[in-house]
């Protein structure tokens, strides 16, 4: 039978999206020590599914400053990702790939965003490659959006863009370890259609 929502899945359901998620997550953790020649580890990953609305909150609050980079999927899936991190995850990647101390969020350069987005391009690819290679799904994701501002700000824009789609999203919430401890949170919004294709390939529809 097919789901008509995110939250309407059962136990079984959302324990095989968060294994895909810890999937992802280990190989996101080992490009990011690739990338910032670091030995990083992680820990076990969070799966929440909430309203839409109530993201910033679970972000640290919507005054919390933060980095979103948003991809819009496409072939098989359909729907949003979107990767969020703390401020200072940007001020780590700079220094270290750059050789420079960021002054602020609000003073970043072409390279700077340039950078980061290709951050954004390998890490959402992790948790997207494992979900194809596990669904044998075709999934395309778009160029990345950077932004750089408070929580509320920052999803205040794919809020209504999710909300077309639907009113829950799917949250997992990871701290990667190394120099420093740095939260991620990945916010995945697919249409109902992309959510019950991926759980038919899962065998759990």
């Amino acid at each position: 039978m097919d789901t008509k929502s995110l939250e309407n899945l059962n136990s079984l359901q959302i324990d095989v999206l968060r294994e895909i998620g810890n999937i992802g997550a280990g190989n996101a953790a080992t490009a990011l020590a690739s990338l910032l020649s670091d030995r990083i580890s992680m820990s076990v990953p969070l799966l929440n599914i909430i309203d839409i609305n109530e993201v910033a909150t679970s972000l640290g609050g919507p005054e919390n400053p933060v980095v979103g980079i948003l991809m819009e999927m496409s072939e098989d899936i359909k729907g949003f990702i979107m990767l969020i991190f703390e401020k200072r995850f940007l001020h780590v990647i700079i220094k270290s790939l750059l050789n420079k101390d960021l002054k602020g969020l609000e003073n970043l350069s072409e390279m700077d965003i340039s950078v980061f987005k290709e951050i954004g391009n390998i890490l959402a690819g992790s948790y997207i490659n494992a979900l194809a290679q596990l669904t044998g799904l075709r999934i395309k994701i778009s160029p990345p959006d950077i932004c750089a501002d408070m929580a509320g700000a920052i999803m205040s824009v794919p809020a209504a863009m999710f909300g077309m789609i639907g009113d829950k999203a799917l949250i997992i919430q990871e701290d990667f370890i190394g120099g420093e401890h740095i939260t991620s949170h990945l916010v995945m919004v697919p249409d109902i259609d992309s959510l019950n294709s991926i759980l038919k390939k899962l065998g759990v529809a």
